[in-house]
């Protein structure tokens, strides 16, 4: 009997903290300690005075909006995401840093309404309330049924795997890991006596090596993996040579699809040895809406990305990208105009990766074969 393909929903950084809190049921402390912003409520007020009145509070599914029914039509086998955010009422701010997200635990329902079966926490935001507000975020998540990847209560939990039954007894496993290049600093590191995230020095041979071990170390027949990586920086289309040896480097060792995510919009995206590298994915839900001075990025589009992969051998078959559209902090499906400067974005950066072509469907769905 020939296993079915197995669909992937993955999408880039989720931040429900800070101004998407302060709109949802159960908004915590709203204040900030950022150079410019004091009150986190500042950030709904931005999005209103770009596109109009924002209801609040709103439903815990409002921040997903058209995401969500979306999902629900692709019925993919999983759903993994970047949880950018603390999940703490914890009130002491990390020091040295600038910005600090947090959400309630009282508004997990609203992370829980798109049924994530990994929430990757290797991240420059996790520790954004110390190791007290990486407690709680975990035990948080852990209490709502959520599973978490790259973040935990030593180095061996962090640097563990996220496993997720799939149809037919195989399984998924991710992994995830961040890098200085997205902000996170050595010191939040996990080790054997202390939380953190799976961090790691930079984008090597090394790393890839080390990343595909522990994945051989816990995968089965049939297995299909994922190494979902916090990496580069928050703006800018070039992709550094070395992190794209180091995700070649994962698949060569036998990852089928790499994760990527930090920019706050889509990077380039290829297909390496038959199997989908995302080298950013771009922002998904936020509270970044009427914040202005890098419009040029068109950082309001938000990719849905729906990766089919062949059973057994995890080469990708095809590759659909939704594109969703950012506004009065809720997510609305991006017209056609929209979808088609999204899938010549692709195009253009697809320049020296050759992943196949990009077209427009009229869903509008972008869609990639591989030749």
């Amino acid at each position: 009997m020939t296993a079915d393909p197995v669909t992937l929903a993955l999408c880039g950084d989720v931040m429900l903290g800070r101004g998407v809190d302060q709109i949802l049921p159960s908004p915590g402390d709203p204040e900030l300690r950022e150079p410019y912003v004091a009150d986190a409520r500042t950030y709904p007020e931005l999005a209103e005075a770009a596109n109009g009145p924002v209801p609040r509070p709103v439903g815990f599914r409002y921040p997903w909006g058209d995401a969500l029914a979306a999902l629900d039509a692709a019925a993919p086998a999983a759903r993994v995401l970047n949880l950018e955010t603390s999940v703490t009422r914890h009130g002491t701010f990390a020091p040295g840093r600038e910005i600090h997200y947090r959400m309630h635990p009282g508004n997990l329902p609203c992370l829980a309404a798109a049924r994530p079966d990994v929430c990757v926490l290797s991240n420059n935001h996790v520790l954004d309330f110390g190791r007290e507000g990486l407690a709680e975020t975990l035990r948080s998540l852990a209490e709502a049924g959520l599973r978490t990847a790259g973040a935990g209560s030593d180095a061996e939990a962090a640097r563990r795997p996220a496993v997720v039954p799939l149809p037919g007894g195989r399984r998924l496993l991710v992994l995830a890991l961040g890098m200085p290049s997205s902000g996170i600093p050595h010191t939040w590191a996990a080790t054997a006596g202390r939380s953190g995230v799976h961090w790691a020095a930079g984008p090597s041979p090394a790393t890839a090596a080390e990343a595909a071990a522990l994945l051989r170390a816990h995968k089965r027949p049939g297995d299909l993996t994922v190494v979902s990586v916090h990496w580069g920086s928050n703006w800018g289309y070039t992709v550094p040579r070395a992190q794209t040896a180091c995700a070649h480097a994962l698949i060569d060792a036998g990852v089928d699809l790499v994760h990527g995510h930090s920019s706050h919009h889509p990077r380039p995206l290829e297909v390496h040895g038959g199997k989908l590298v995302l080298h950013g994915c771009g922002d998904f839900i936020d509270d970044y809406e009427g914040i202005t001075g890098y419009e040029h990025y068109r950082d309001d589009l938000r990719p849905l990305y729906l990766a089919t992969l062949e059973p057994g051998t995890g080469r990708l078959t095809e590759l659909r990208i939704v594109p969703f559209q950012a506004y009065r902090m809720r997510l609305r499906h991006a017209g056609a105009e929209d979808a088609r400067w999204l899938g010549a974005l692709f195009d253009r950066l697809a320049r020296g990766f050759a992943p196949g072509a990009l077209t427009t469907t009229p869903a509008p769905v972008l869609s990639l074969r591989p030749a």
